[in-house]
């Protein structure tokens, strides 16, 4: 990052810029001032709609009190998307139990309006969703988001006829399990993986990079089964803070399906095995 494009960020007296890991999708650094650490993520030759989605998600989480960082500025630089949060410290270990309250806290905020959505789509490097209001589950999360994916793999060419046939089969499976299942829009984290969470210096815990939308709360739980990291004292406790209905064990596939899927698109074969035991999973 060139000191002309930092010159240009609303801070004064930076000190120090050091890249950091940001994931797969952003640049992230570690900016520091004389009176405090700042987490930058740069979105390339992006507008700064780009950002809009997680930044508005974090408001929504620390206003359903849940501990995220600060959200200070969201912009453009040169061309360049910017968002300016709060740098937080990790700390040694935390509670996997207080971990599982604070996600079903979350879990307890629901829209506004009743509905499935969100005011912003989702913004990926490599596919985006819309989130338009819905009083449907089945309608955002198969129709406009598996569905999507599949359109996808085929037009990028990491799926043929088989896998398409064998998804058609699987989506039966799907759409047949939610008609039966009362979802609700609960607020999401949206992408709840081991590395978008952390315990801070005082152990307690703290949720970052979301993609926020309002959805059946199994979609969160399911993204956290789809690369481990979660202990079963996690899975305990949330089941007494906010029991899950009857049947979700076979439920969490279908969400573990659609980030599979979407790591298909991204970074291809080697997910190819991942999504066809998915698959496998939900017909059997």
């Amino acid at each position: 990052m060139n000191k002309q494009w930092i010159n240009q960020l609303p801070l004064s007296s930076i000190q120090q810029v050091k890249a950091v890991g940001g994931g797969d999708v952003n640049e992230a650094y570690q900016i520091e001032t004389p009176d405090q650490k700042y987490f930058l993520l740069v979105q390339p030759n992006t507008s700064k709609e780009f950002f809009i989605t997680e930044a508005a998600g974090l408001e929504d989480l620390k206003n359903a009190g849940i501990t995220v960082p600060e959200v200070y500025n969201l912009g453009e630089i040169n061309g360049d998307a910017y968002l300016l949060i709060s740098f937080l410290t990790e700390g040694a270990r935390g509670n996997y139990r207080d971990l599982a309250k604070m996600i079903a806290k979350m879990h307890k905020a629901t829209s506004d309006n009743g509905l499935f959505g969100y005011g912003y789509p989702h913004q990926g490097s490599d596919i985006t969703f819309d989130n338009d209001w819905t009083d449907s589950w089945i309608e955002l999360f198969v129709k406009r988001r598996l569905d999507k994916l599949q359109m996808a793999l085929v037009e990028n060419n990491k799926w043929g006829q088989n896998q398409v046939e064998t998804y058609e089969q699987a989506r039966k499976v799907i759409v047949e399990d939610l008609e039966k299942h009362s979802s609700k829009p609960a607020l999401l984290h949206g992408d709840l993986w081991g590395g978008n969470h952390m315990f801070l210096e005082d152990g307690e815990p703290a949720l970052f990079d979301p993609a926020p939308f309002y959805g059946d709360r199994e979609f969160d739980l399911g993204v956290t089964t789809s690369f481990g990291g979660y202990p079963k004292e996690f899975y305990e406790a949330y089941q007494e803070f906010l029991p899950m209905a009857a049947g979700y064990e076979k439920r969490l596939s279908f969400y573990r399906l659609y980030v599979f899927m979407v790591h298909l698109l991204k970074f291809g074969g080697i997910y190819e095995s991942r999504v066809a035991q998915t698959l496998q999973e939900i017909l059997s």
